[in-house]
């Protein structure tokens, strides 16, 4: 394989040459060095595996990134499954992905106990609220990012009006009809693939009514572990494309958390390391306790190594399924105008005029000079402490 020293060894063999002690302490460094999101994972998965161990050529890697991006779910935790499950198999893939995940849950449900117990601090309620105002300018620079990519790609297979249409549906549903966002992702993926005439893709949501039935009727677990699923299965675009889906039944359906609580939720996912995704388990902690939050965890995250574990091999003919790419051409720009919508009711939430300038400024740090989203959320969070310790008001 290019690039690699040994010609000769293949692909089965390589799998276990790699230790499983090797395997957790490079994927656990990852998991605790990635502060950042999905550009700062796959930077230093593409490090480590292609350019320092050589274990993968730079072909497969931009391969894997792509069949990631088809799935459904955190496509950079999908990616670092992958990378683990190509250099070990199976046993390296659940070994890899935790030691990827669990650093970055460690941390934000220690800062949830932190920020959502009864009486914190002032100057904790005050990071939390300047932190919370620059979340809606973050969701605007997610979603502007994936703009070039996706439109470059439109004229391909579905035509430009029609990705434009896309876009603002999904940017219109977030603001509006959050709990129901999925559906429209799905039909308008539907739609394109009838647009294309190819068959549609079959989803993986046919067992899900069930699962929603009795999570609505088993107590506070069992809809923690609905509103998991939702996440982790169904959700396509990046971390961002969730927030409308789990705003809606965190805040409004099961009112296990304020807005201005949400707000604080996100941003941790944002400043804290792995992937963004983790921003459930603040939910499921905020729903019950700490075993909420593992719970959240350990489902919104179970989809991605299910598709790993089980689906890897057949990734070049995922990437080669015209009825897979025709879907995503419809559900891929509603995803990103999600993103963008997402913004509305998070700027929506802010309830102080100073809230509103730190958004100004952190929309100006991110979109003018490109700063990124954990030091620009750090800088809010900073700039909430001071404010407020010199006598601005806290949200209520």
């Amino acid at each position: 394989m290019s690039g690699t020293p040994r010609a000769d060894t293949g692909p089965a063999d390589r799998r276990t040459t790699v230790g499983l002690g090797t395997v957790l302490k490079e994927w656990g460094r990852i998991g605790c060095l990635g502060f950042g999101g999905p550009p700062a994972h796959i930077a230093l998965l593409r490090r480590l595996c292609v350019e320092d161990r050589r274990w993968l050529d730079a072909q497969e890697f931009e391969d894997a990134i792509a069949a990631c991006n088809l799935l459904p779910g955190p496509a950079s935790t999908q990616l670092a499954i992958f990378c683990a499950w190509r250099v070990r198999g199976r046993a390296g893939a659940l070994v890899g992905g935790a030691a990827f995940i669990v650093p970055g849950l460690i941390v934000i449900l220690a800062l949830a106990v932190l920020f959502l117990r009864g009486d914190p601090p002032v100057w904790v309620k005050a990071a939390g609220a300047g932190a919370g105002a620059g979340v809606a300018a973050v969701a605007v620079q997610a979603g502007v990012s994936l703009i070039p990519a996706g439109w470059k790609r439109a004229p391909q297979q579905s035509s430009r009006r029609r990705w434009m249409v896309y876009l603002g549906l999904g940017a219109v549903a977030a603001a509006t009809i959050g709990p129901w966002l999925v559906l429209l992702l799905v039909a308008l993926g539907i739609v394109e693939a009838i647009a294309q005439r190819v068959p549609a893709p079959r989803r993986p949501a046919s067992g899900l009514p069930v699962l929603a039935a009795a999570g609505l009727g088993g107590g506070a677990l069992a809809a923690v572990a609905w509103v998991a699923i939702k996440v982790g299965a169904l959700s396509y675009g990046g971390g961002f494309v969730i927030i409308p889906l789990m705003r809606a039944d965190a805040v409004e359906h099961y009112h296990w958390m304020t807005g201005g609580q949400f707000l604080n939720a996100v941003a941790l996912g944002q400043i804290t390391p792995g992937p963004v995704v983790q921003t459930v388990a603040v939910v499921g902690y905020a729903a019950a306790g700490i075993g909420g939050g593992i719970l959240a965890s350990v489902v919104a995250f179970s989809p991605s190594f299910a598709f790993i574990l089980f689906g890897a091999h057949r990734f070049d003919r995922l990437r080669g399924n015209r009825g897979v790419r025709a879907f995503l051409d419809g559900a891929g720009p509603a995803a990103i105008g999600a993103i963008l919508g997402s913004a509305v009711p998070l700027a929506l939430t802010l309830t102080q005029a100073w809230q509103y300038c730190v958004l100004a400024g952190a929309a100006l740090l991110l979109l003018a000079l490109r700063r990124g989203p954990v030091l620009t959320l750090l800088g809010a969070a900073a700039a909430g402490v001071v404010i407020v310790l010199a006598g601005g008001a806290l949200p209520h």
